[in-house]
């Protein structure tokens, strides 16, 4: 049965994400000091003069000296467009700076999109060649059919640096990967078997060529345009179809797939017919890779073929065949080794890599990223996770090693282990993260009230959870003016979202009769007041649901200071017993994920609670898959200087001595000795130098400033502050958050309610 299409955004949202802030989606930033007057002679003149004229004695020496190694630019004239087809160079500037974007966002790779306003393949490769020079590598995206052959070949024999066409050969590498582990899997022998490729297009012929290249005989293939079977008796074939053209009485897909072993789909959907399976081979591979609809969805083609094996380009099914698994860790293996070309040894190279990956166990670290579950190699799991951190580590060894081995590397990689580890820490590690939460709770669904459903910002979260298929939405809301927001947003009025607020006499008389008895001994209020309270604060009425159970978890905040919000929910919602309750935040900047603690709630913690705060911080960062190290930090560094201010803070480490904890902690030290492993040698007797990645601060204050300018000046994403200790799974949004922002909180939130129990006490001891 057909999957419902899901709209994740309007148009409307979609262009103003596009327009937020600066428009467009990258910009550039400088990779050196530019403070100082000696900064800008230095960059500039006359600083600038040494690297031109050693780059002028050996141009090799760019490499070294400017961008150029880690550089890419993404190469587009519009005229095959994602699905939209030939809308013109400036068109295409949103997309490409797409894959700019994906390029660093997974590579660490520098990226600028080029749109070349022309239609003529030799005004297009003439324009690449005279600016080529400045790149590291091209990738040529979205130019039809047969101009993009003309083009990539032609710059393949003419540059020096690698040309890479990803519709072509990133599709090819994936599928090629998969080919691979389905044939090790029904144990069938690559060159017998019958592969049969409906569509005749960049990425079926490159698929092709890579398929013959590992091992599909030639006369064993079968390729089909429009029209039908390319045979050799056909008229006015161009010289890429002639290349696939062969002698035979079939005459249409029916007749092709007679005893075929593999379809391969890049082609329109529908065109599959279940009749046609029947005919295939015995555990028939099928590859339905049309998009955004397959050629047949998998239900329909198990309905009658038990045996088959399936991959297609949707991420709602198993065995996503995704460019993105591929062409930027191809780059970047190909960048690291200065290489001339990326070949077809490379292409294998991480063709196999990608295959090898699928059959390797898959570790902790990796089942937490994919939400918990650990895929098994078989038939549902062919290619790995798009999401899989493994790939940055894998396929750029195996590509930058087959480009040494066939003589088309400038620069030798000495240490593949070290070069490894290396690329480990290119990647943006709350991703992965934030990831392995989302998967978590798309397969343990959880209902979120969003308190402040009229807030533009609130509501598009809600929408995005809902959308993204992260759990049930609730919103706290009165129905015409969301009905509003949404014709602003650009939706339409009929959300299927539940709108709720105190017009709802069932729901108030329930939560007035909770307040009254959880307040009126304590607070001495009356029944009015409750109902008072109930009818006129969202925040009151939302955690009112939580706490009886008409939610699993809430997300509150944007619209009000923090602690308002927070001194709302407490006259609800106790603190879980057995735990402080505080505000900690993740920091993610370059590569580094740190956690700062409190930064919210106790404005200057005594040592007792300092304790307790690294503990419940502790126990929080291994519930996203991270090993806690733990640095209680001050103006001094371990007693120096000594100052009335530090005495707490080390009576803290003390206390967690006694305590006996099973992490590793130290302090008092300074923020630059706890994150800078410059400073080790200075400090041997501490495990936590330089290597901390929890941050326990002497207060308040210096927590939310330093994280605040962090975010502001230093450009550090910031996830939180997530609340710790609540008896619910309640979340804060800061003043002003971003709907992204909004809408990780909720998933922390559906997430905690997932994992912890908090009817369970914990014990501080």
């Amino acid at each position: 049965m057909k999957k419902n299409k899901i709209e994740h955004y309007s148009d409307k949202e979609a262009l103003e994400f596009h327009n937020s802030n600066k428009s467009g989606k990258i910009e550039i930033n400088s990779s050196k000091p530019m403070t100082s007057k000696r900064d800008l002679a230095l960059a500039y003149s006359p600083g600038v003069a040494a690297p031109v004229k050693e780059i002028y004695k050996n141009p090799e020496r760019a490499y070294d000296y400017t961008t150029k190694g880690n550089l890419v630019a993404v190469i587009s004239n519009g005229s095959a467009i994602l699905g939209l087809g030939n809308l013109g160079a400036i068109a295409s500037k949103p997309v490409m700076e797409g894959k700019a974007v994906l390029f660093k966002r997974f590579a660490d790779i520098d990226a600028i999109d080029l749109e070349i306003d022309c239609a003529d393949p030799k005004e297009i490769v003439s324009s690449i060649k005279n600016f080529a020079v400045s790149f590291g590598g091209i990738n040529l995206e979205d130019i039809a059919a047969p101009e993009c052959f003309i083009i990539e070949e032609k710059l393949k024999e003419i540059l020096d640096i690698p040309v890479f066409h990803d519709d072509q050969h990133g599709t090819a590498i994936i599928t090629s990967a998969a080919l691979i582990n389905s044939i090790h899997i029904t144990k069938k022998k690559i060159s017998k078997i019958k592969v049969v490729v409906n569509g005749a297009g960049a990425s079926a012929m490159a698929c092709s060529d890579l398929f013959i290249k590992l091992g599909v005989k030639k006369e064993n293939l079968t390729m089909l345009d429009s029209k039908g079977v390319i045979s050799s008796n056909r008229e006015g074939l161009n010289k890429w179809k002639l290349k696939y053209a062969k002698k035979t009485k079939n005459k249409n897909l029916n007749d092709a797939l007679q005893n075929a072993d593999v379809f391969l789909g890049l082609s329109s959907a529908g065109i599959l017919k279940k009749e046609m399976i029947k005919r295939m081979a015995k555990n028939p591979i099928i590859f339905a890779c049309a998009n955004p609809d397959p050629e047949i969805l998998p239900e329909d083609v198990y309905k009658i073929r038990k045996d088959a094996i399936i991959a297609t380009g949707r991420s709602d099914y198993a065995n996503q065949v995704n460019n993105l698994i591929g062409f930027p860790y191809i780059f970047r293996g190909a960048l690291d080794v200065r290489a001339k070309m990326i070949n077809e040894e490379m292409k294998i190279a991480a063709a196999n890599a990608i295959a090898k990956l699928a059959r390797e166990r898959v570790p902790d670290e990796v089942a937490a990223a994919m939400g918990g579950d650990r895929p098994k190699y078989g038939k549902d799991y062919i290619i790995p996770s798009t999401f899989d951190p493994r790939l940055i580590s894998v396929i750029p060894v195996a590509v930058a090693k087959a480009a040494m081995k066939t003589d088309v590397a400038r620069k030798k990689i000495e240490n593949f282990s070290l070069y490894s580890e290396q690329l480990k820490q290119r990647l943006d590690p709350s991703v992965t993260i934030l990831q392995g939460i989302n998967s978590k709770i798309k397969k343990n669904q959880k209902i979120v009230v969003f308190a402040d459903g009229e807030d533009e910002n609130t509501l598009k979260a809600a929408i995005a959870f809902k959308n993204s298929g992260l759990g049930t939405p609730i919103i706290v809301a009165k129905e015409n003016i969301v009905k509003q927001r949404l014709k602003e947003i650009g939706y339409g009025e009929n959300l299927n979202i539940k709108i709720v607020n105190s017009t709802d006499k069932k729901l108030r008389d329930k939560y007035v009769k909770f307040l009254f008895k959880k307040m009126h001994r304590d607070h001495g209020l009356l029944e009015r007041d409750c109902d008072r309270m109930i009818r006129n604060d969202r925040v009151i009425w939302a955690s009112c649901m939580v706490e009886c159970g008409d939610a699993d978890a809430m997300v509150t905040g944007n619209t009000r200071r923090y602690s308002q919000s927070l001194e709302k929910i407490k006259k609800v919602i106790p603190a879980r017993t057995g735990e402080i309750m505080f505000g900690l935040n993740m920091i993610v900047w370059k590569g580094k994920t740190i956690f700062i603690g409190d930064t919210s709630v106790n404005e200057y913690p005594s040592s007792e609670e300092l304790a307790d705060i690294a503990i419940s911080s502790a126990r929080v960062v291994r519930l996203f898959g991270i090993d806690p190290k733990v640095a209680f930090l001050s103006h001094s560094t371990f007693g120096q200087p000594i100052t009335s201010r530090t005495k707490h803070i080390r009576e803290a480490v003390e206390i967690l001595k006694d305590r006996k904890v099973d992490f590793k902690f130290d302090g008092d030290m300074q923020p630059d000795v706890a994150l800078d492993d410059e400073y080790s040698d200075l400090y041997p007797f501490s495990e936590i130098v330089g290597k901390a990645n929890i941050l326990i601060m002497p207060g308040q204050h210096s927590a939310a400033i330093s994280y605040k300018i962090m975010k502001t000046l230093g450009g550090a994403k910031v996830i939180g502050p997530l609340l710790i200790g609540l008896a619910q799974p309640i979340e804060i949004a800061p003043l002003r958050s971003s709907t992204s922002e909004i809408l990780n909180l909720a998933s922390v939130a559906a997430y905690s309610a997932g994992i912890i129990d908090y009817k369970k006490n914990l014990n501080k001891s």
